[in-house]
């Protein structure tokens, strides 16, 4: 059986694993990635068309002169783009996020295995959950970096207004503003920070007692000794 002190510590990173398996499933299943305003003009009047979606799905509506045009719709965000890159972007960052929740939870399994078992393959104690937690970090941080640099680089954004609206004409600039969805990954990446940081106390505590039951005996006092 474990210690206590380190069934609190694998317990306190499982707790923290757990929670960034939550959050990806959070991210996944929720809409609110970007709110974009993307302008058009026209031959006599702008357009404007405001988004908010996600990785699947998302909503639109269009104004004119800041008038309401066409009321608030629910869009399908693979089915709305015809841009091939940007296209497989959105289904590489979903296939990340998939690799990440497994990586997750896997680092929940070791956790939890080691809270409350003392594993004998050196890959199931705290280098496995290092590795798992760092896996998972790295995955979350690309999807980060490809969301915005989809709608920056690709258009993103205006592919989906021209999927939404067909009949908009010369595009002129675009605003955006990333939601809680999005920045949700921030704190999953702090998790699995956290999670390390819990196992490394814990590894470097009880490297350095097998090292001082270890020292060498000429390292002791004399009397000792000569006892």
């Amino acid at each position: 059986m474990p210690s206590r002190k380190k069934t609190g510590m694998f317990a306190a990173a499982f707790v923290t694993c757990a929670c960034s398996f939550v959050f990806i499933c959070v991210v996944l299943a929720t809409q609110h990635w970007v709110s974009s305003k993307v302008h058009f003009s026209g031959t006599n009047s702008s357009v404007t068309v405001s988004l908010t979606y996600g990785l699947f799905s998302g909503t639109c509506e269009q104004l004119v002169d800041a008038g309401l045009l066409v009321p608030e719709k629910i869009f399908q965000v693979a089915a709305n783009l015809s841009n091939t890159k940007a296209k497989s972007t959105v289904t590489a960052i979903i296939v990340i996020l998939v690799l990440g929740l497994l990586v997750s939870l896997l680092s929940s399994g070791f956790t939890c295995t080691n809270a409350v078992s003392n594993p004998y393959q050196t890959f199931l104690g705290p280098i496995g959950v290092y590795t798992w937690n760092s896996l998972c970090g790295i995955f979350i941080l690309i999807a980060m970096i490809l969301f915005p640099v989809n709608i920056e680089g690709n258009g993103l954004s205006i592919e989906l207004a021209h999927g939404c609206f067909s009949a908009l004409q010369k595009y002129v600039k675009s605003e955006h503003t990333y939601g809680y969805s999005y920045w949700i990954m921030l704190l999953i990446i702090f998790l699995n920070i956290a999670s390390i940081v819990i196992i490394y106390f814990y590894d470097h505590a009880r490297y350095s007692k097998k090292k001082e039951q270890e020292r060498p005996i000429e390292n002791a006092p004399k009397d000792v000794i000569l006892f």
